[in-house]
């Protein structure tokens, strides 16, 4: 998996459902036991949500297990907590899958300007970008999901794969060093900044 394949994959739609709808109850869980998780969540803003899956993120050794967490999160971003807005989202996703960029990238400015705090409408907008080769834009896009989410590791990977591809080696090893540091046990995340790091010391020879 390439350094675009973290991009893009931070992008995929995660379908609504999975997104939004409250859990059901499990075959033999009983309804007092459903009820108790129901009420405890109810008391978790997404925010916090978030801390605790990116510190659970961070001390995780297990890269398999690291890789289930890393899909919570994705899950949360992919949560805007409008039903309009996810609605926007899913437009653009088939949109882009049919290579109609043109029309996703309309869903996306809307859902942009109508959430302007929503890091997901960003990210897609920064993959649409780099898809369609604007990578100035994409780069612009990429900054203002960091800003509203320094963490957000896609588009950390994202940073990088454009500041590589334009030969900015040293800075496309700090986008890595900082991916790393929210998502340590990525293991294509660790060989980019080694194939780098390798680079950079030949360069230097």
């Amino acid at each position: 998996m390439t350094a675009m394949r973290f991009f893009m994959l931070s992008a995929l739609y995660l379908p609504l459902a999975l997104a939004v709808a409250a859990p059901s109850v499990a075959i033999g869980q009983t309804a007092d036991k459903a009820s108790l998780d129901t009420s405890s969540s109810a008391f978790n803003t997404q925010a916090q949500r978030l801390d605790k899956l990116f510190g659970e993120l961070k001390r995780e050794a297990d890269p398999d297990a690291a890789t289930g967490i890393a899909n919570q999160i994705r899950r949360e971003w992919q949560d805007s907590g409008s039903a309009s807005i996810n609605l926007l989202i899913q437009w653009a996703d088939k949109a882009m899958g049919e290579d109609k960029n043109a029309a996703a990238l309309d869903f996306l400015d809307e859902a942009i300007r109508l959430r302007p705090d929503y890091v997901e409408g960003w990210n897609r907008r920064a993959t649409l970008h780099f898809k369609m080769g604007n990578y100035r834009k994409s780069m612009s896009d990429i900054n203002q999901v960091l800003k509203i989410e320094p963490r957000h590791f896609g588009a950390l990977a994202g940073m990088a794969a454009i500041l590589a591809q334009s030969g900015r080696d040293e800075l496309a090893m700090k986008a890595w060093e900082r991916f790393l540091d929210v998502y340590p046990t990525e293991r294509q995340a660790q060989k980019e900044m080694g194939d780098l790091a390798e680079k950079l010391t030949g360069q230097r020879t």
